[in-house]
């Protein structure tokens, strides 16, 4: 079955609310605090940015607070803020579930190693 088209944010997107979530602000306002945010690791073009406030204005996500001639200011919506919320919680469990593998990764090499030490191929180390 085929994602709703807001269901998932994009990185930019999710930065973009992160944003708007602390204080109402411009396009390019938002783009200065998502670069200090990422020490310039997310980089927001102009296209993107005002691509990606456009569809959330268009899906509710974010409103039109201000306008100071061609500087629009914009603020999150309830709606924006659950998408943010849903959006904070999926990228947790997918952290959680790469800890979860990379623990039974770490717990099978160690036992593989075990097994090769038991095997008599090398002396077990202290602590094994």
């Amino acid at each position: 079955m085929p994602k709703k088209s807001m269901e998932t944010l994009t990185e930019s997107m999710f930065y973009v609310l992160m944003a708007l979530r602390t204080a109402p602000m411009c396009g390019t306002d938002a783009a200065e605090f998502i670069e200090k945010r990422t020490n310039g690791r997310v980089q927001m073009g102009p296209a993107t940015l005002y691509t990606i406030l456009a569809k959330f204005e268009k899906e509710g996500y974010i409103r039109e607070t201000e306008v100071e001639g061609r500087k629009r200011t914009y603020a999150v919506t309830p709606k924006g803020e659950q998408a943010y919320a849903g959006e904070v919680v999926r990228l947790y469990r997918c952290v959680m579930d790469a800890e979860a593998v990379e623990t039974v990764s770490r717990k099978a090499a160690a036992e593989q190693e075990h097994k090769t030490h038991a095997a008599g191929n090398e002396p077990v180390p202290e602590g094994v």
